[in-house]
């Protein structure tokens, strides 16, 4: 029987390397020309429309803040906690829209459905702007917001939510399916395209924080909102005229059934011996599969409780089509599916603390240039939350030194086709996170004394004669930090994930974001509490004059210290997905992907 199971195995792997890979299906069912659909010609109308969505976040996002101080009237502690709570939201809601792209809407239309409520939200926020029914009282002759503009406001803001929880995870998966993992070209060119992913990213982030904050301070928070609806407009179109050109995935139904069947399966045999050897655990070849949910993977050594479920019976029949009860009898693939998931929430936990560090540069960061000196000459004055595009333009150094230069030098002296591994790169990123932290403690104690000596001895009134650009350091170390790390951790949750949850592996990394933000508020908490009650004064004073920053940057940078500890020793036992890579057939020539 397992002689005759194997035959079939290698019978089928070798009709799949017969067909174009499931991936170039279009949304439906057939099949174009590998020429014709997916790579960069593809993947280029879905940057477009990610430069336009980045542009618009980050030129809301970035200065979110000041509106919510400046206008809403609220307290700093106040303001940073909405912001959070915001960010929040934002980034957690990726987990129900990339679910439901996997599942069941597959991620064209979750793209399409997600960028017209996006649309909706900026329509929204420009028009509490202009509307004299919803528009907000003059800043300086009211101290209390109208409520009318408060709800229009958070409305909009909280549908920019909903339109993200369906975009962004979906966006770059979709992006990636363009590169065929079985295709050796295409493969390598999909390690470059998170990178360029996140330079293009980076470029909407510099002018959203430039451009979009200087329209903003010195134009009009309405006439920068407008220019949001308009790019973003623009930019659905573009990615609707490449419809012809991508390459589709079909919704298969929940992906966390099969995960679920090989739990029940292995606590069901859970009395049963393991087999002297791993090939006689049940598999089938994918075209074989009643799921069809990707591809076969090799089995793996750890968590060997759950191989269980893979154990042949007596009462199996595996020479059979498909699987008669897959509720008793899972397959390899489903079992290391399985491990996959469970190996990654040990890296998801030590990557909060990242979260949480990156936080701070749409709320606290911004809130110190707002006190320093900002002028460049005796006109110019750089809005506070455009000094976020240093961090941008440190992740573009990143990324273009490290696609241009180290990747080449990398792989000739290890050998690995990416360079460096996916969870080393994540590291190298969470080291400068590290140092970021200790810079802005550093900073802010430098900050401090200068408010000591010319406001509180010396009377100033307004800005410090500090300039802000000390504040460059911890900008610039945390961009590089981000190109290591915020590429690793997509191209992480992207190719370690099953096949049949990609959209919900960018969720997974969203969630860091969106967790570590509310981490960051409920810490703010936790620190404003205890410090009032210890000491008396809490390091979070109603400005920021009269908080003590630079103990709480120091605190994250312990934090993060011990936390980068916990992640090299998981890292060091992590097992990555193991594929077992297809024969395809490339201009009439065989070609074998490595593993």
């Amino acid at each position: 029987m397992i002689e005759q199971q194997k035959k079939k195995r290698k019978s089928g792997e070798i009709d799949e390397a017969k067909r174009v890979y499931d991936s170039s299906l279009d949304h439906k069912g057939r099949i174009p020309l590998r020429a014709s659909t997916g790579a960069w010609k593809a993947s280029l109308f879905i940057i477009a429309i990610e430069f336009g969505e980045r542009l618009s976040y980050f030129g809301i996002a970035s200065n979110l803040i000041t509106y919510m101080t400046r206008l809403l009237h609220q307290d700093l502690k106040t303001a940073a906690k909405n912001v959070n709570y915001w960010a929040g939201v934002t980034t957690i809601m990726p987990l129900i829209g990339g679910f439901l792209a996997d599942a069941y809407t597959g991620r064209f239309f979750m793209i399409m459905l997600s960028s017209i409520i996006y649309f909706m939200g900026l329509s929204l926020l420009t028009l509490s702007e202009f509307l004299p029914s919803l528009k907000q009282c003059e800043v300086y002759k009211c101290s209390h917001q109208k409520k009318v503009h408060e709800v229009a406001f958070f409305l909009a803001m909280y549908l920019l939510s909903l339109g993200t929880g369906g975009h962004k995870p979906c966006l770059q998966s979709f992006g990636a399916d363009q590169f065929d993992d079985d295709h050796l070209e295409e493969r390598k060119q999909k390690m470059s395209f998170f990178s360029w992913w996140n330079f293009v990213l980076s470029c909407g982030v510099l002018l959203g924080v430039t451009l979009i904050v200087y329209v903003q301070d010195y134009v009009g928070w309405g006439v920068a909102d407008l220019t949001l609806s308009i790019t973003m407009g623009i930019a659905i179109i573009i990615f609707f005229i490449g419809k012809p050109f991508y390459r589709y995935r079909m919704p298969q139904g929940s992906p966390l059934t099969p995960l679920l069947r090989v739990l029940v399966a292995a606590i069901a045999k859970r009395k049963l011996p393991y087999p002297s050897n791993p090939d006689f655990l049940y598999e089938v070849p994918h075209h074989q599969s009643t799921e069809s949910r990707g591809r076969l993977l090799r089995h793996t050594s750890n968590l060997r409780f759950l191989d269980k479920a893979a154990i042949i019976e007596v009462d199996d029949n595996p020479s059979a089509e498909g699987i008669k009860n897959p509720w008793r009898l899972a397959t390899v693939t489903n079992v290391e599916e399985t491990k996959l998931l469970l190996n990654m929430s040990p890296i998801w936990l030590t990557s909060l603390i990242f979260g949480l560090c990156i936080a701070q540069t749409s709320t606290f960061f911004t809130k110190q240039s707002s006190t320093m000196n900002r002028k460049i000459g005796h006109k110019f004055e750089i809005p506070p939350a455009s000094m976020t595009s240093v961090t941008a333009i440190g992740m573009i150094i990143s990324v273009t030194i490290y696609e241009k230069i180290l990747v080449s030098v990398l792989r000739r002296r290890t050998g690995n086709e990416r360079g460096i591994s996916i969870l080393q790169r994540i590291g190298i990123g969470m080291i400068f996170i590290v140092l970021s932290m200790a810079t802005a403690g550093s900073v802010e104690r430098k900050r401090l004394r200068s408010v000591e000596k010319e406001i509180i001895q010396g009377g100033r009134v307004g800005t410090l004669s500090m300039s802000v650009f000390w504040l460059v350091p911890q900008y610039i170390i945390i961009g590089i930090g981000d190109g290591f790390s915020i590429v690793g951790l997509q191209e992480y949750f992207y190719e370690q994930v099953p096949d049949s949850m990609r959209s919900l592996g960018i969720a997974f990394y969203l969630s860091i974001i969106g967790v570590g933000s509310f981490i960051s508020s409920f810490l703010i908490t936790i620190v404003d509490h205890v410090t009032e009650k210890i000491g008396g004064t809490s390091w979070f004073g109603k400005d920021l004059n009269k908080s003590r920053l630079d103990k709480f940057y120091w605190l994250m940078t312990a934090m993060s210290g011990l936390n980068l500890l916990a992640y090299v020793l998981i890292a060091k036992r992590y097992t990555y997905k193991n594929v077992q890579r297809s024969l395809i057939v490339v201009d009439g020539d065989e070609e074998k992907g490595s593993t």
